[in-house]
């Protein structure tokens, strides 16, 4: 099993805009396999490539019961219902904040083999998937926020001993 560690807020790779896939060989496969393995640890139900210091357009998601990965990830459908639902996020460790988002959403990408796959979600699953996209865009949940609520947060943040302190 191969964790790769994180990347905390405050690091650059985190608010960069990760490149597509282009490449669909072994480097791929293993990045894949250390995604999996990552996000199975308890208390994970997402992670994208950038998290790992990786900046390829990638991540995988355990959630309910349901395991799996995206490439290539573009969200391609939301519904138009939202609701507010708390948030937290593995690189803003011990942060929670609630953030309005749709409650279905449709990601679509491809697999290691460079095969189309769609991921539908509803709830938390639709959270995570939207969340890891916004990962490879380069945007936290912390963007999301309402701007007294990122002031506290980013506040909160800077105290912490995980924040990146240059």
């Amino acid at each position: 099993m191969a964790v790769r560690e994180l990347r905390y807020f405050g690091d650059p790779v985190l608010k960069s805009v990760c490149d597509p896939v282009t490449k669909f060989d072994k480097n791929l496969e293993a990045l894949v396999k250390d995604l999996m393995d990552s996000v199975k640890l308890p208390g994970r139900a997402g992670l994208a490539a950038n998290q790992i210091g990786v900046g390829l357009r990638a991540f995988s998601y355990d959630v309910q019961g349901l395991t799996g990965y995206v490439i290539n990830p573009e969200v391609v459908e939301v519904s138009e219902e939202t609701h507010e639902i708390n948030e937290g996020c593995l690189s803003v460790p011990e942060l929670w904040f609630p953030v309005v988002r749709p409650k279905r959403v449709v990601v679509r990408g491809v697999d290691v083999h460079n095969k189309p796959i769609e991921v539908e979600g509803f709830d938390v699953l639709a959270q995570c998937l939207q969340h890891e996209t916004d990962h490879l865009d380069g945007k936290l949940y912390l963007d999301r926020l309402t701007p007294d609520r990122k002031k506290k947060a980013l506040s909160q943040a800077r105290d912490k001993d995980w924040f990146w302190k240059r």
